[in-house]
């Protein structure tokens, strides 16, 4: 019946639904995206879990001993950031005394150019500081809201992992009820290959977790740069989140160290590695790690992590480039949907569609790469 409805009316109905996918996820964030996340770590963990079984390990023990590698792997994580909070918090004095001459110095450098007096300086950064002080007494108890959120988060984690891989044939069944039986063969290869994708896309991040923390912090503890290491796995954190990640990276390692010392030369030297770390990273390991896997154009990957961010935060933002990755997957093997997937994907025409009419149509279009899709 959906065959018969005139074309501006399934779009229309397409973009409708669009709509109330994100309203949804805006509503409901708070319980999605534990389970969006739980989802993709489950599907991550499913080798380890098939082994089990075929080593005749019972069902529960098999589902429990990958959830404790995953807890013990973000204890480990938690362990490391606390201690070096503790070591920046035995530094603070000399941190405090850093800030100071670097701000005397960016006050000449402004009194320099703009002919404003020091002492005029100290009281605006006064009065704004007393402004942002009052802000932070206001901001105090939506920050404890947000605590309480990651750790409600972290506590379900665990929880739905274990439901999800002990429930997932049920939930197969489920998936291949909502087709015809003449479907399923697409709806099988679907699933393969979603879970094909999202397994080499996470364990790809972990490889480059590890990767850029040994080469950017080792790098950084030879040049003799202070908080080399924590520099290192922050910067290898934040760049799981396409684009954005590395930008917010760059400015923490920049204000690390600029806090640790009072020269210019390591806060030069930190960008310089961070950007030959970030061009081998790009140019040579992660492609041959992930990006053929995940094949997203630029544009749209941007856009999904400012919504995903927009919606639920750091989660979110990590989260986009996967889900727009099944997303993909979905659209192409539907013949309704397919527009969608040419729309996300980085397969370029060879022509302009607007002269050559045969790259309008949905398939059998060459590509700028010289393959046929």
């Amino acid at each position: 019946m959906t065959n018969q409805l005139p074309l501006t009316v399934k779009r229309s109905i397409e973009l409708l639904g669009i709509a109330l996918l994100v309203t949804l996820l805006v509503i409901g964030r708070d319980i999605i995206m534990p389970i969006l996340m739980a989802f993709f770590i489950s599907i991550m963990l499913l080798p380890i879990y098939r082994f089990l079984i075929r080593k005749k390990f019972p069902e529960t023990l098999a589902i429990i001993l990958p959830i404790l590698v995953v807890l013990i792997f973000i204890a480990s994580i938690v362990w490391f950031f606390s201690a070096q909070i503790g070591i920046l918090a035995n530094d603070f004095p000399q941190i405090k005394q850093n800030v100071g001459n670097h701000l005397q110095s960016l006050q000449d450098w402004i009194g320099s150019i703009t002919g404003i007096e020091t002492s005029k300086q100290t009281a605006f950064l006064k009065a704004k500081s007393d402004d942002m002080l009052t802000m932070s007494g206001k901001a105090a108890s939506g920050a404890a809201l947000t605590l309480s959120g990651v750790f409600v988060f972290v506590g379900l984690l665990p929880i739905y992992i274990y439901l999800l891989l002990f429930y997932k044939d049920i939930l197969l069944r489920f998936t291949f009820m909502w087709f015809k039986t003449e479907d399923h063969p697409k709806v099988k290869e679907v699933v393969y290959e979603t879970e094909s994708i999202i397994k080499s896309y996470l364990v790809g991040l972990l490889i480059q977790v590890t990767y850029m923390t040994i080469l950017l912090g080792g790098i950084l503890i030879l040049i003799g740069i202070k908080h080399a290491l924590l520099i290192g796995v922050i910067f290898a954190l934040l760049n799981l989140i396409p684009y954005v990640g590395a930008l917010i990276g760059n400015l923490i390692g920049v204000l690390l160290t600029l806090t640790s010392s009072t020269e210019l030369w390591p806060v030069i030297t930190v960008l310089c590695v961070i950007a030959v770390v970030q061009f081998v990273d790009n140019n040579i390991l992660m492609p041959r790690i992930v990006g053929s896997k995940v094949k997203i154009n630029a544009m749209f990957a941007i856009i999904g992590v400012i919504i995903g961010g927009t919606i639920a935060g750091i989660s979110g933002m990590f989260l986009s480039l996967p889900v727009i990755a099944v997303l993909k997957i979905i659209f192409d093997r539907s013949a309704q949907f397919k527009q969608w997937g040419v729309l996300l994907g980085d397969e370029r025409p060879a022509k302009s569609p607007l002269t050559v009419p045969r790259f309008r149509k949905a398939a059998g279009s060459e590509t700028k790469s010289g393959t046929v899709k």
